[in-house]
C-alpha cells in the first residue's frame, strides 16, 4: 500500500471503515494486555533463582576479606563486591559506592544531598539557590524527571539525535545559565529510543564549558549489559574523557542488576572520582550503616565473575530478543511505507520508541485502552509529562508472553493507523475550498 498521505479522501474514508470493524473485533474481547512499564518477564526472574540457593549455611557467611556478612558495617559495599563492578564497567574499585537494590533510590538521593549540603565542589548547597535547572533529553525517562518535579528543579529539554543529546544546544545552555547543575543522561540504550551516545558527543560532554562551576552530568547506564545481539553498541568511556578534559568532578554514574536479576532484590551502584565518593561517603555515614552484604555476596556466588555475568546476560537476551524482532516485524508489516509513524530498531535495552503523526500519540494510546491495550502514557518521556508535539510513544515488549505481545502490538498498530487516518481526513476538510 501507498503512503497513507497519498491517498485520497474516499481512499481513507474505505480503508477506515475496514479497520474500524476490525478494531470493533478487538474491543469485543475484552482483552486486558499490559505494555506500561519495562519489566523482566517471568522467564528472566527464573534465570536468577539459583541464586538464592548459594549462600545459605553459616560457613557461606563470609567474603574474601573475611567479613561476616550478617553483621554491621560496609559502608560502600564489600570490597570483592566493588572489585566485580569494575571489572564489568571498566572502573576502579575505590570509585564505587555499592547501595541497596535501587539505582533510582540512589539518583534521588544524590539529588537530594546536593540540595541540602551541594555537591563537592559547591559554594551553596543547591536548594538555598534561587533557581536550580537540569537538562533534559528527551524523549527520556520519566523517573528521572519526577525526582526533578520533586524537588521543583526546573526542567529544559533538549532534542535527542541518532547519536544522544543535540550537543549545540546543551552546549549554549549550560555556558549561558549559572543554573543548570546537571543534565541526565541514559547513554546506552537510552530508554526510550535505544540510541548509544557517539563518541563525539561524550567528548563534548566531557569538555564543554559550563558556567556553573558544580555541573553534574548523571550518568545511568542502566542497560550497559543489556545486549540484543552479539555484536553490542559500545560506549566511550565517560571518566577517562572527563579526566583528560580536567573536569575529573563532573560525573556521577549509577547502575543496578535489577533487569539482571531480580528488580526487588538486585545491587546497586554509583560510581565518580574520588573527592566526589569522599564527599558522599562522609554524607552516607550518617544515612546507614551499610547495605545488604548477604545480597551481594549472592550475587557474587552467583556469577563468579564477569564472564559469569555476560553468560546470564545472553539467556536474557535469547529470551528477550524474539519479543523486539516480533514487534519489529509487525510495525514494518503493518506501518511501513505508510507515511504516518518511524521507530528505532535498537541493539539492546528494554524499550522501542515509535513517533506517530504530529498529534497523535494521546489518541493511539487512548484508543489502546479501550481496546484492552494498556500502554506507557502518552508524554510520560517527556519533562512534565508534555510532548510538545504530542507523538512519541513508548513500547515495551519484555513483560508479555510472545503470544499476548503480538495481539497487543497488533492492536497497537491497528489504533495508529485509525489515529492517523481520522488526523488526515480532518486535515483535508480544514483544506478543502468553502463554496
Amino acid at each position: 500500500m501507498s503512503g497513507f498521505t497519498a491517498l485520497s479522501e474516499a481512499e481513507l474514508n474505505d480503508l477506515y471503515a475496514a479497520l474500524q470493524d476490525e478494531y470493533e473485533t478487538y474491543k469485543s474481547k475484552n482483552l486486558h494486555l499490559d505494555m506500561s512499564r519495562g519489566k523482566p518477564s517471568p522467564k528472566q526472574l527464573d534465570l536468577s533463582m539459583g541464586m538464592l540457593d548459594v549462600v545459605t549455611s553459616k560457613d557461606a557467611m563470609t567474603a574474601e576479606d573475611g567479613t561476616d556478612v550478617r553483621n554491621y558495617g560496609g559502608l560502600t559495599g564489600l570490597s570483592e563486591t566493588k572489585t566485580f563492578f569494575a571489572d564489568v564497567l571498566n572502573l576502579k574499585p575505590e570509585q564505587i559506592i555499592i547501595g541497596g537494590n535501587s539505582s533510582l533510590n540512589m539518583m534521588h538521593d544524590t539529588i537530594a544531598r546536593a540540595m541540602t549540603h551541594g555537591v563537592y565542589d559547591s559554594k551553596t548547597p543547591w536548594g538555598k539557590l534561587p533557581k536550580v535547572k537540569f537538562l533534559a533529553p528527551s524523549p527520556g525517562y520519566d523517573r528521572h524527571f519526577s525526582i526533578c518535579e520533586l524537588f521543583n528543579i526546573e526542567m529544559i529539554t533538549v532534542d535527542m539525535k541518532a547519536d544522544g543529546p543535540d550537543m549545540d544546544q546543551v552546549e549554549k545552555l549550560v555556558a549561558e545559565d549559572e543554573a543548570i547543575k546537571g543534565i541526565w543522561c541514559v547513554p546506552k540504550y537510552s530508554n526510550p529510543d535505544g540510541i548509544t551516545y557517539s563518541d563525539e558527543v561524550v567528548d563534548r560532554l566531557a569538555s564543554m564549558k559550563t558556567k556553573a562551576d558544580d555541573f553534574r552530568i548523571f550518568w545511568d547506564d542502566a542497560y550497559a549489559v543489556h545486549h540484543l545481539t552479539d555484536t553490542p553498541d559500545t560506549l566511550k568511556d565517560i571518566f577517562q574523557a572527563v579526566e583528560e578534559a580536567g573536569h575529573p568532578h563532573r560525573v556521577f554514574m549509577f547502575a543496578s542488576t535489577s533487569k539482571i536479576t531480580f528488580p526487588g532484590s538486585g545491587i546497586a551502584l554509583m560510581a565518580s572520582s574520588l573527592d566526589n565518593v569522599s564527599f558522599t561517603q562522609k554524607q552516607l555515614s550518617i544515612q546507614t550503616i551499610g547495605p545488604d552484604k548477604i545480597n551481594q555476596l549472592r550475587h557474587l556466588r552467583f556469577f563468579k565473575n564477569p564472564e559469569g555475568l555476560k553468560e546470564h546476560m545472553r539467556k536474557h537476551a535469547a529470551i528477550i530478543k524474539p519479543k523486539f524482532d516480533l514487534v519489529l516485524s509487525i510495525l514494518d508489516e503493518t506501518l511501513g511505507g505508510k507515511d504516518i509513524a518511524e521507530w528505532h530498531k535498537p541493539n539492546g535495552g528494554y524499550f522501542i520508541s515509535l513517533n506517530t503523526l504530529d498529534h497523535c500519540a494521546k489518541a493511539v494510546v487512548q484508543k489502546a485502552k479501550e481496546a484492552g491495550v494498556t500502554m506507557t502514557g502518552a508524554g510520560a518521556t517527556y519533562p512534565y509529562g508534555k510532548d510538545p508535539l504530542d507523538r512519541n510513544i513508548r513500547i515495551a515488549p519484555t513483560f508479555p508472553s510472545l503470544e499476548e505481545l503480538e495481539q497487543a502490538i497488533d492492536i497497537f498498530t491497528l489504533c495508529v493507523q485509525l489515529v492517523s487516518i481520522e488526523k488526515l481526513l480532518s486535515k483535508k476538510s480544514q483544506s478543502a475550498p468553502t463554496v
